[in-house]
């Protein structure tokens, strides 16, 4: 397995999209500071960037630069700290200093501290968040194993990190740290 880390490692620091395992479907990510993975990752994707992107975690230390806890309040934050690690993905307050090729035409960004083991390796073997997204094509279904993520889409990818997604059925669930309004069900 450690070999197989240090392949998606690499493959990362080569401004490449890799697919690996999260709690319910397979993800394609990224470097979130690399405009340039970012953009080859829209392009697969088939996703407009002004949508905005949702970064993911192995604690919340590793979102610290994106975003600013500065604008919660204290309940806020134990509301959302209270949910992690998990398939909770919030919508918070973005730094300033965070590109607009991740906010998309918003000020917040959705963030996640996943649960997921292999998710959690992966994070501390690159040292910091990745750009996660579900591993399909816009419109079609997400992958939930490797054999799922077929041609074109595996073409496309610098690696695919051997795995299994977790037991949930669907991904995560969308909420507003803010306000905790539900934009996405589970």
């Amino acid at each position: 397995m450690q070999n197989e880390f240090e392949q998606a490692v690499a493959a990362l620091r080569a401004d490449g999209v890799i697919a690996y395992a999260t709690e319910a479907v397979f993800g394609l990510g990224c470097d979130p500071d690399s405009e340039l993975a970012v953009q080859r990752l829209l392009t697969i994707k088939q996703r407009p960037v002004e949508k905005g992107l949702i970064l993911i975690a192995a604690d919340l230390a590793q979102l610290q630069d994106y975003i600013d806890l500065s604008q919660l309040s204290a309940e806020q934050l134990e509301r959302v700290e209270a949910s992690w690690p998990g398939p909770f993905t919030w919508i918070m307050p973005a730094r300033p200093s965070t590109p607009a090729w991740l906010t998309g035409r918003f000020d917040t960004l959705a963030v996640r501290v996943s649960g997921h083991p292999q998710v959690q390796a992966l994070c501390r073997a690159y040292g910091k968040p990745l750009v996660s997204t579900s591993a399909n094509l816009t419109g079609e279904e997400p992958a939930r194993s490797t054999a799922e993520i077929g041609a074109p889409l595996a073409d496309m990818l610098a690696y695919i990190l051997p795995g299994n997604v977790g037991g949930q059925a669907n991904p995560s669930e969308i909420k507003d740290a803010r306000t905790g309004a539900v934009i996405r069900p589970s």
